[in-house]
């Protein structure tokens, strides 16, 4: 038992870290960090209406199988249920949580201010979700779901699109805000389904690489965060920079 717990633990200090290191990019900026503190906040409760939304998902495709779909391919209803029932509300939801807290109190976020608080709502949601998988699960397991970060991963693809549509003013970037987290998290979650993969073992390299996937992305965020210091459209306010780019040069 105290080793489970002790492994649980380590399993959740690489996103307690990428919390905290976030939260202190601006040490002088007090909104900034209530922001973070908000951000976390809400990715640890986002869990509660997920559950509903999951919930009335399921109950809609139970009902549509019953009714329509009768005969459905056991494969075609496991990747339904992955993509809408599990996926689509998870990021849906934990972006819904991401516009209330940008509007919430807001002030001149820059685009790097808002990957941060997508990813650390992602990081919160991650936490809350490991605690059920880390049940009778091996210390193996925990410490694996603890460095495959998906929902940090999926929040900094998440926050980098929305942040490009607030900078060029293009709507597609928020829909790619939405769709490409959404498409690799139901297609990993899917990639788990054992009727997959009794169709041909060689379909689990599909797991295997998302899983990969699910350690790069955080790494690239780390990455994103240390480039942006030097980069003005990611540092700025996004109205200065926006003003910046037509400023008059000087003599």
């Amino acid at each position: 038992m105290l080793l489970s717990i002790l492994f649980f633990v380590l399993s959740i200090v690489p996103s307690v870290l990428i919390f905290i290191w976030l939260r202190n990019r601006q040490k002088d900026h007090i909104l900034y960090r209530k922001k973070c503190t908000y951000s976390f906040v809400s990715g640890l409760i986002s869990v509660l209406p997920i559950i509903l939304l999951s919930a009335i998902l399921y109950i809609l495709i139970r009902v549509l199988n019953a009714v329509l779909l009768k005969d459905i391919n056991v494969l075609v209803y496991q990747a339904i249920y992955k993509f809408i029932v599990l996926a689509f509300a998870e990021e849906i939801t934990k972006f819904f949580a991401f516009r209330f807290v940008l509007k919430r109190n807001p002030y001149a976020y820059s685009w790097a201010d808002i990957v941060a608080f997508m990813v650390i709502i992602g990081t919160g949601f991650g936490l809350i979700e490991d605690i059920p998988y880390a049940i009778g699960a091996s210390p193996i397991i925990m410490l694996v779901r603890g460095f495959t970060m998906g929902h940090v991963g999926y929040g900094f693809i998440m926050g980098w699109f929305y942040g490009k549509r607030l900078h060029t003013g293009k709507k597609r970037y928020g829909a790619i805000a939405i769709l490409l987290p959404w498409l690799i998290h139901g297609l990993y979650d899917f990639s788990l389904t054992p009727e997959l993969l009794e169709v041909n073992d060689n379909l689990a390299i599909i797991g295997v690489s998302l899983a990969l996937l699910d350690i790069v992305l955080p790494i690239l965020m780390i990455r994103f965060f240390i480039r942006a210091k030097k980069q003005e459209r990611y540092t700025l306010p996004l109205s200065t920079f926006e003003q910046a780019q037509h400023k008059e040069p000087t003599l």
